[in-house]
């Protein structure tokens, strides 16, 4: 079958792969009605991603027809129209108990990749390379579903495959991103990125009841889809996150001056007062309810612990 292949950083090309086949008895095989790119894509695309190989096939969201199943499939037959979740999830491990589905304890079949780089193994998930499970995607006339009984959904008849693929991935991200907020009746949300999971982050918004929704971006067509499609405010303003450790030989002088002028005052900061002997309590103080922090005196002999905002370090 034809299918698009990742060749290398920002190196794609149309090849032959194989058919896909049953492997388990949980799995379907769907061919494939629509796929879309994604901005996952764009990771691999760009080679921020890493263990992918020369030949994978790309692609996490699809809607296809089922044209094979395996012999446990319960949920689907032949010719059913189904919508396929990115990720790859068994349903019945602690994590999929929960409904934590990307978090998969089994949908991911090289966990030890994952667990190496990050600490823990996420999902498998479609044409995401090998860290993922190196599962075969959608850009491709056909698709190998695992477990399909929980990853794949039928369609209703009066939605069309270009409706439904969305749900696929950019549909559930905006609106994980809405639940995750606690959205609820009478929020007002801003949503910054008018991207396609932006605006389904928008529309799952409106639809939870947020009296107000206010999409920011720059560019001035997605601003206009976010208005007319989700029902949200616009704004066109770019937002630039900027950090690093701070500058102090940039800086101090200038606070110096203030400071002596008076305009910048610092020393109510400090809130306690302790005898070097008494280090290891005032250590233990430190990340507490009143959030402090431990400095030490000029002379060596005391430790000021003043008192910073939640979450600052």
């Amino acid at each position: 079958m034809k299918a698009l292949q990742w060749q290398g950083v920002n190196k794609l090309a149309v090849g032959q792969v194989p058919d896909p086949e049953i492997r388990n008895a949980g799995d379907v095989i769907v061919k494939v009605n629509r796929t879309v790119t994604c901005g996952s894509d764009l990771h691999l695309l760009g080679g921020y991603i890493p263990f992918m190989e020369r030949g994978d096939v790309l692609g996490p969201e699809f809607v296809g027809e089922v044209i094979e199943v395996g012999s446990d499939v319960r949920r689907h037959r032949v010719g059913d129209r189904v919508v396929v979740s990115s990720f790859i999830a068994c349903g019945r491990c602690w994590f999929c108990e929960q409904q934590l589905y990307s978090l998969c304890d089994n949908g991911n079949t090289n966990p030890a990749i994952t667990e190496t780089l990050w600490g823990h193994a996420p999902g498998g998930c479609f044409g995401y390379s090998h860290a993922m499970g190196g599962n075969p995607g959608s850009h491709a006339e056909y698709v190998r579903v695992p477990f399909a009984d929980v990853g794949a959904f039928t369609v209703p008849d009066t939605v069309t495959d270009e409706r439904a693929l969305f749900a696929s991935d950019s549909a559930s991200t905006g609106w994980m991103g809405a639940d995750l907020g606690g959205v609820k009746p009478g929020d007002v949300v801003a949503v910054w990125g008018a991207g396609a999971v932006g605006q389904m982050a928008a529309r799952a918004a409106v639809l939870l009841g947020a009296d107000r929704v206010v999409v920011i971006d720059r560019y001035d067509n997605r601003l206009h889809q976010a208005e007319k499609h989700a029902g949200a405010e616009i704004l066109n303003k770019a937002l630039t996150v900027r950090g690093a450790q701070m500058h102090g030989q940039r800086y101090i002088p200038m606070l110096l001056d203030r400071m002596a002028r008076g305009e910048l005052v610092t020393e109510y900061l400090a809130t306690h007062v302790l005898p070097l002997d008494d280090a290891p309590i005032a250590e233990g103080l430190d990340g507490g309810d009143e959030s402090l922090r431990v400095l030490r005196d000029p002379e060596g002999n005391e430790f000021c612990l003043v008192q910073r905002g939640p979450g600052e370090s």
